[in-house]
């Protein structure tokens, strides 16, 4: 358990974390134990944002600061996804050069106005530090969502390791733990936080099934992107 942990965070953050080996059983809890990775970047950035409010830097510049350090300490692996399947579903191709152009094409018309949307949507929203920290981790509770029961769209990569690893019990774990946690987030309306995990949610399932329907399964590209989105959904609902 805790070697998948450590993985985890070698994946997951710029924290440089060594990892001896790694199989689809450890690439599997790594999955599990993403959200525990989101709880700890979202509290770094939730303190960043406090930071900054007492230097008296607020609004959206405060906001493009945090969606900077969140993409500095991910290494932008999740934007890339964002970029690569925009630009792949974008392609309306089939689906061997649609994952040809998300594995080997540069960034695309499609994927530069996803993450320009997308980063611009994050910034705008950043408000208060209780939602940032619940958006950072719905969207890792979205990578345990993205790989259950659904095959890897190709043989190989990030999808082929970590595709249908999680049973039914993690992401309902997660996501009950979530909407427990999500009123919180909001206490002078608590019904919002529960909304935003419900939208969120939905949103991701919707995705998936739709790359499952136009590429044969996920691959990492798509934890990336429907990580991005959720972050998206829960602090715009939460604003």
């Amino acid at each position: 358990m805790l070697a998948g942990v450590r993985l985890a965070f070698s994946w997951l953050t710029v924290l440089p974390v060594p990892v001896r080996h790694v199989d689809r059983r450890l690439a599997g809890i790594a999955i599990t134990a993403a959200p525990l990775v989101g709880l700890v970047l979202g509290g770094a950035a939730a303190g960043l944002l406090l930071l900054l409010d007492l230097v008296d830097v607020g609004g959206l510049l405060a906001g493009f600061l945090v969606v900077a350090f969140l993409a500095i300490v991910t290494r932008g692996m999740h934007l890339d996804g964002l970029a690569d399947i925009a630009d792949g579903l974008g392609s309306y191709r089939g689906p061997e050069q649609a994952l040809a152009i998300m594995r080997d094409g540069p960034v695309g018309p499609f994927g530069v106005v996803a993450l320009v949307l997308v980063l611009g949507t994050q910034a705008a929203a950043v408000d208060h530090w209780p939602a940032l920290i619940l958006a950072v981790t719905a969207g890792r509770v979205a990578f345990v969502l993205c790989c259950h029961g659904v095959p890897a769209a190709r043989q190989e990569g990030l999808g082929a390791l970590v595709a249908g690893t999680q049973p039914l019990a993690a992401p309902v774990f997660w996501l009950i733990g979530l909407l427990l946690a999500s009123p919180l987030a909001d206490i002078a309306h608590p019904y919002r936080g529960p909304v935003a995990v419900v939208l969120a949610t939905g949103l991701v399932l919707l995705l998936v099934h739709h790359v499952q329907r136009r590429l044969g399964g996920i691959t990492g590209d798509v934890l990336g992107a429907a990580g991005e989105i959720t972050t998206a959904v829960v602090l715009v609902v939460l604003n």
